[in-house]
C-alpha cells in the first residue's frame, strides 16, 4: 500500500518511514502542508492512507485535512497531541477517519492504518436498502445522505454507516462489539474509543442529542422520536 506521511521532523519521519517500510508501506514523505497537496493532485491518486501531524510549518493541520478532503476521499488518519473529544470531533468534521494521540504506541498506530485501508474496500452500507425517516432526520442508504428538516447533513464514510446501522433496528441495543465489527471490520479493542468520538460527532451534527443513546455498560441504541 502507498502511504502518504506528513510529517515536519525529519528524524521522526526517518524513523516511522522504516517502521512502515518493514510492514509493507511505500511511503512518501511530505514535509508541509504544501508538499502534502501536491502530492496529492487527481493525477497521482493511488495513496491508500495520509497519515497527517498536524504540527505543520506551513498551515494549521486542520486546514490540511479540509484541503485533502476537497481533492481526494483518501482515508485521512490525524497525528495530534490533543486528547480532548472536542479537537477529536474538529478533525472528524473536517473528513478525517481517525486519530492516533501523542504519544503513541507502533502497534496501536499499524492497527489504525490496516483498519481504515480495509475501510475503503468495504464501501456497501451495513443493513438494509432504501430509505429510513426518524423524525426530522431523513437518511437515503442507496445515496449515503442524510437530511434534517429537509438540509444535507455532511456525514464522514464512518459516520453515516454507524447510524445506518443502528437505523436499522430503532430501540434495539446494539453491543460496542457488534458495531465495531460491523462497521470497523475489526475486533481491535482500542477502535473503542474512536466509536465514542464518532458518536459524539453524530449527535452534534444532526441536532439531536437524544436520538443516540448510551445504554451504559452495553453499547448504543437508536431512540426514534415519539410524532
Amino acid at each position: 500500500m502507498r502511504l502518504l506521511l506528513v510529517e515536519d521532523d525529519n528524524h521522526v519521519a526517518a524513523a516511522l518511514s522504516a517502521i512502515l517500510a518493514r510492514h509493507g508501506f511505500d511511503v512518501t514523505h511530505a514535509r508541509s502542508g504544501e508538499e502534502a497537496l501536491r502530492a496529492l493532485v487527481p493525477e497521482s491518486d493511488g495513496f491508500g492512507v495520509v497519515l497527517l501531524d498536524l504540527g505543520l510549518p506551513d498551515q494549521d493541520g486542520y486546514e490540511v485535512c479540509g484541503k485533502i478532503r476537497k481533492r481526494t476521499a483518501t482515508p485521512v488518519i490525524m497525528v495530534t497531541a490533543r486528547s480532548d473529544v472536542r479537537s477529536r470531533i474538529h478533525g472528524l468534521n473536517l473528513g478525517a477517519d481517525d486519530y492516533v494521540v501523542k504519544p503513541y504506541d507502533t502497534g496501536e498506530l499499524l492497527a489504525r492504518i490496516h483498519a481504515v485501508s480495509r475501510r475503503t474496500t468495504h464501501e456497501d452500507t451495513p443493513g438494509t436498502d432504501g430509505e429510513v425517516w426518524l423524525g426530522s432526520v431523513h437518511i437515503e442508504l442507496p445515496t449515503r445522505q442524510v437530511r434534517v428538516d429537509g438540509s444535507v447533513v455532511q456525514l464522514t464514510r464512518k459516520e453515516f454507516d454507524l447510524l445506518a446501522l443502528l437505523a436499522q433496528r430503532p430501540g434495539v441495543v446494539f453491543r460496542r462489539e457488534q458495531i465495531i465489527s460491523e462497521v470497523w471490520r475489526t475486533s481491535w479493542e482500542g477502535t473503542g474509543r474512536t466509536l465514542e468520538v464518532h458518536v459524539a460527532s453524530l449527535r452534534s451534527k444532526l441536532r439531536m442529542p437524544a436520538l443516540i443513546e448510551t445504554v451504559r455498560g452495553v453499547g448504543y441504541r437508536l431512540v426514534a422520536p415519539t410524532a
